[in-house]
């Protein structure tokens, strides 16, 4: 046998030995215990700390926004998807912790931007380069009644 295929197949060797040996200091112990699934996922989970309230506590207190969005486009769409979450506004015994009200294009743009690959009748699409550059969008639209015009 040629000493290159001798090196070779130890060089194998030592890449499957360091395979088996960083698997197993990689993979989970519960991995494969529910198929190819890591069994302690679900109870990692549960034990996270709640982080949203959900659009029955922005309601409780902001109804008057809720009635405002509700006959428009963005009826579906959570408090919380744009104000981020909220369980500890909610659960503030001062009710002042402030809630983060998205004011620049970037934000909205991550929705409404022109994409090809994006049905185009769900969303309204603009070419944000090009609608109102150097503007707000809440300067002409209010989020909560986006075809009211605010000018």
């Amino acid at each position: 046998m040629p000493p290159q295929i001798k090196r070779l197949a130890l060089l194998f060797a030592i890449f499957i030995g360091l395979f088996f040996v960083a698997r197993h200091f990689l993979v989970p112990k519960s991995f494969g215990e529910f198929g190819h699934y890591r069994g302690l996922s679900l109870a990692e989970n549960q034990a996270l700390t709640p982080k949203y309230a959900g659009q029955k506590a922005c309601a409780d207190c902001h109804q008057d926004m809720v009635d405002l969005k509700s006959p428009n486009v963005h009826k579906s769409v959570s408090c919380e998807t744009c104000h981020g979450p909220g369980l500890a506004h909610v659960n503030s015994t001062d009710s002042i912790l402030p809630m983060w009200v998205p004011k620049e294009r970037e934000f909205c743009a991550v929705c409404h931007t022109k994409n090809a690959a994006r049905k185009a009748g769900n969303i309204v699409q603009v070419i944000v380069a090009e609608h109102n550059p150097g503007q707000k969008c809440i300067e002409c639209h209010n989020p909560h009644n986006p075809w009211k015009d605010l000018k």
